[in-house]
């Protein structure tokens, strides 16, 4: 027996050697040509050829926006959000079945002690006599599979690459929440800009209302300036209403967001003010930030993980040889048991060749081709609705831009209008219903003033989280902990 084992250990040592190679093709990021130049950017030097960069720490990007109430929002949003928490969970979940599937690159050792009392005959056939024993055991096993074909480090690649498609997808979770909850804070701050529009709307209006009773009670106007006035009154009532209705929505959006029950949750009014413009957005902005967008990684690391589940599919074709080894002591006394004589061992191999599976493994394997096939084609339209997210935001903004800028004017003409009406209506020059008219045009262009602030910083958030969060080249980092 002791001559015999150098022979088999050498088996071993080649076997091993021989593991160093793994069937199944070789992961290779797929190509995607991008376009030449953004469509829509004022710069054309946006665009170069990307590779993913989702690791690298992203910044707190609501600071660009320099508003300390956003950023009192998203702080309660990253710490208590239950999407967040749950896409942690994920990753936790995903990372331990990843170390489950390195477990099978090392042996496994047991240790399986065990007695037995027994009962057992002395004689052959029709023999009555029986003796009764005790049996001491503590054996230490040894098993390990020889990885020949690179099933299990296939497995484990596959593991780790779904482990690294949950992270890009809890860091996708967490931009998309943030990137909420900043939308809906400028929202909250529109419809607070609005309501103050429509609260001096209606002093000007019951203003009115006054005027024209008191004209029509000393006979200068008729009664039907009163019905108008009144209706114009009604009017901004009801709109200010809406106003207020759609508020409270946002508001208890706003708290599920932050992980916040809606009756313990509020927002101060902080309207916005008509001046407020967006950051400005550096030029070569998209040449480097879109690599690190996590939805795109997400598909990119499910793409590697399908293309080793090929690899593993493909090992089944071939045999799997397991070592096996076992030492221990038994003895039939327990004073004896640990004595050098009740010593045993055993160690060899085994091979399981398929021979006949009913088709089971070539259906596995094509399944597996067509997964690949399946998470391409997904990578593919992610990269897609990458760029076409990047356009539209930049197309947003420039447009926005352009509107703002001739919005203003329109602005500045309506309250002149209806400034003057009023003046020539008080002096009895006009009839109530143009200086009506002329109010009901400030109000609208005062109004699509303010919802064009609110669009155009809506838009740059879109525009951060189509980019991967932020567009500072060098990050500080998230303030963001995964603790349990």
């Amino acid at each position: 027996m002791a001559r015999s084992q150098p022979a088999l250990w050498g088996g071993i040592v080649a076997a091993a050697l021989v593991a160093g190679c793994a069937v199944g093709p070789n992961y290779r990021r797929p190509a995607v040509e991008s376009p030449a130049a953004w469509k829509t950017t004022v710069d054309p030097r946006f665009w170069k050829p990307a590779t993913p960069r989702d690791q690298e720490p992203h910044e707190a990007w609501w600071e660009v926006f320099e508003d300390p109430g956003l950023a009192s929002f998203q702080r309660q949003a990253v710490e208590a959000n239950q999407d967040i928490r749950k896409a942690i969970a994920r990753v936790e979940q995903s990372r331990a079945v990843a170390r489950v599937g390195a477990s099978e690159l090392l042996p496994t050792l047991d240790l399986n002690p065990s007695y037995d009392h027994f009962q057992r005959s002395r004689g052959g056939f029709g023999s009555s006599g029986s003796f009764r024993a005790d049996l001491y055991s503590v054996p230490l096993d040894l098993s390990y599979e020889v990885d020949l074909w690179g099933r299990v480090r296939r497995s484990f690649e596959a593991a780790r690459a779904e482990a690294a498609a949950s992270l890009a997808a809890q860091r996708f979770v967490l931009l998309a929440v943030t990137a909420d909850v900043a939308r809906h804070y400028f929202q909250l701050r529109q419809l607070d800009a609005e309501s103050d529009i429509l609260l001096r709307t209606l002093e000007l209006r019951r203003t009115a209302l006054d005027l024209a009773e008191h004209r029509a009670a000393g006979g200068l106007v008729s009664q039907l300036d009163v019905a108008r006035a009144t209706t114009e009154l009604s009017t901004a009532e009801t709109e200010l209403l809406d106003v207020h209705r759609r508020r409270a929505e946002l508001v208890n959006a706003l708290a599920v967001l932050c992980g916040r029950t809606a009756s313990d949750f509020s927002m101060d009014a902080t309207p916005l003010k008509l001046e407020m413009s967006p950051p400005g957005i550096p030029p070569g902005l998209p040449s480097r930030l879109l690599e690190r967008r996590p939805d795109v990684a997400e598909a990119e690391r499910l793409l590697a993980s399908a293309n080793a589940k090929i690899g593993v599919a493909q090992a089944a074709f071939f045999p799997v040889v397991q070592l096996t080894g076992s030492t221990g002591y038994v003895s039939g006394e327990l004073d004896s048991l640990f004595d050098p004589s009740s010593r045993v061992w055993s160690l060899g191999p085994s091979l399981a060749v398929p021979l006949f599976a009913g088709g089971r493994n070539l259906a596995n394997l094509k399944a597996s081709q067509a997964a690949y096939d399946q998470a391409f084609a997904d990578y593919r339209q992610r990269v897609l609705v990458a760029f076409a997210d990047v356009e539209s935001a930049l197309a947003n903004l420039q447009w926005l831009g352009q509107q703002a800028q001739a919005h203003a004017q329109v602005v500045e003409a309506a309250r002149s209008a209806a400034a003057l009406s009023d003046s020539r209506y008080r002096q009895g020059l006009v009839n109530y219903l143009e200086a009506v008219d002329a109010e009901r045009q400030r109000l609208q262009a005062e109004r699509g003033a303010v919802q064009l602030v609110s669009q155009r910083l809506i838009s740059t958030v879109l525009l951060i989280k189509a980019l991967g969060g932020g567009w500072n080249d060098e990050p500080t980092g998230l303030p963001f902990r995964s603790e349990r």
